[in-house]
């Protein structure tokens, strides 16, 4: 099995075109979804940030108690949330990616039993392999935590799922909610604990969802990428671009055409 198909058996291919190479140089395995990136900006809806009052509640055992039965009460799933002896609970967030930039994955295991020097050398090349991807958008997962699980846990969770070797700091967990066709987002602090806010806020998800974005602080800190996620970039980028400036040229020798077209159709003044 090539690295190429290794990763298609592993994560399939849900995106609308796909770019696998493999550089002898670098001995880096290359895998591009470029249907669109986030090199150019896309209209967005509105968004806001806005404190919702029981984010701040402080809840006795009696209170979370009651919570528990009223949030089972509404649930339609077996998502149910259980509540222990202690005070403490545990159920189900879900967490929808929105994610603008690849992620990277390990390399594949290297499953031959040669050892020795020739051993050796083989998986120092595969340690110098990486893959780079993007996850399709809208992408869900559900994480079973407790209420003791601050946001930071399950970021780290998330990309372990999905065995993401970005470093945790580049992400951020961000509440959203809609309100009469506005959206609202707020940026969770590592030590928020998100099962309280879904107990709180009920299983509606309009009322509140957890999404995993990138850590944006205005503009991008690229010095937080490795050297092989910033060759990756580039090279998207620079793919994307021939694409473009192909579809420009395209398009105004196709104008030429028609003009030249039209031209003949004038008879020659005499």
């Amino acid at each position: 099995v090539t690295d190429c198909e290794w990763f298609d058996m592993t994560w399939g291919s849900s995106a609308s075109s796909a770019y696998c190479s493999q550089s002898d140089a670098e001995l880096e395995l290359e895998q591009f979804y470029t249907a669109r990136t986030s090199f150019r900006k896309t209209k967005k809806r509105k968004e806001k940030d806005e404190l919702v009052d029981w984010r701040k509640q402080e809840l006795s055992v009696s209170e979370i108690q009651q919570k528990v039965k009223e949030y089972n009460a509404q649930v339609n799933s077996n998502l149910f949330m259980v509540l222990n002896r202690d005070g403490s609970y545990t159920g189900f967030i879900k967490v929808q990616f929105k994610l603008a930039r690849p992620v990277s994955l390990p390399p594949p295991q290297i499953t031959s039993s040669s050892s020795g020097r020739d051993g050796g050398c083989r998986e120092d090349k595969a340690l110098k392999r990486r893959t780079s991807f993007y996850l399709p958008r809208d992408t869900v997962k559900h994480l079973h935590i407790s209420s003791s699980t601050r946001a930071r846990e399950v970021i780290e969770a998330l990309l372990k799922k999905f065995t993401v070797v970005d470093n945790p700091a580049k992400f951020s967990l961000f509440e959203r909610s809609e309100r009469q066709n506005q959206v609202y987002l707020r940026k969770l602090a590592d030590g928020e604990r998100p099962l309280f806010l879904r107990l709180c806020a009920g299983p509606n998800e309009k009322v509140l969802g957890l999404v995993l974005k990138e850590n944006e602080t205005g503009e991008v800190n690229w010095d937080a990428f490795s050297f092989p996620e910033l060759q990756n970039f580039l090279r998207i980028l620079q793919r994307e671009e021939e694409d473009h400036v192909r579809q420009i040229v395209r398009r105004y020798a196709l104008a030429g055409d028609k003009m030249k077209e039209a031209l003949k159709n004038f008879g020659t003044p005499g």
